[in-house]
């Protein structure tokens, strides 16, 4: 016997969350598969809390910084990624959630979900050439960047403990490794 598993697209997930299908759960589409996320323990809410407020005193008008909102990928994905780092475009997202085109970065705080967010996530992100993407590893206090997406896979991986990172749209900053960790 073959199992075959149902595909979504966009607008149907759209349609299910309008028809209030999906209200008492937490989802978010994965290429086409309806997944359940993790519930946020203190550590996630709190790190990924101070984070988004560092950013954005960081950042200032250069970026909008949005915090656990869902992002609209063409791979029939809307992930809800901890922190996006978007182009400024005001009433424009009333329309849509950003696009690839508008993400200039993805930052995911992990502990239970760590899996999901080193293996399906990366290469859900890489596929639609998603410039940059770390994953903040809340057991060992590391961030693990990937950067240069090349067929669906990112062809640079650096873990940190300390020090600094560049992200590679705003080079000139130099973002603290423990103001993303050890807030």
């Amino acid at each position: 016997m073959t199992v075959i598993t149902a595909k979504w697209t966009i607008d149907e997930y759209h349609r299910m969350i309008t028809a209030g299908i999906l209200d008492d759960r937490r989802m978010e589409l994965l290429k086409g598969e309806i997944v359940e996320i993790f519930a946020e323990g203190e550590p996630h809410a709190y790190f990924s809390s101070e984070a988004g407020e560092y950013l954005i005193q960081l950042l200032g008008e250069r970026a909008t910084v949005r915090s656990g909102k869902p992002i609209t990928l063409p791979n029939n994905s809307e992930p809800e990624p901890d922190i996006a780092i978007v182009k400024r475009l005001g009433r424009e997202y009333l329309e849509h959630h950003p696009y690839p085109e508008n993400i200039f970065w993805l930052i995911e705080y992990s502990d239970s979900s760590l899996e999901k967010d080193l293996q399906i996530k990366t290469k859900v992100y890489a596929e639609v050439e998603i410039p940059e993407y770390w994953v903040v590893n809340l057991i060992k206090r590391q961030v693990v960047v990937f950067r240069d997406p090349q067929d669906g896979e990112y062809a640079s991986k650096t873990t940190l403990t300390k020090g600094t990172i560049s992200p590679k749209a705003f080079s000139d900053l130099a973002i603290s490794v423990s103001s993303i960790v050890n807030i």
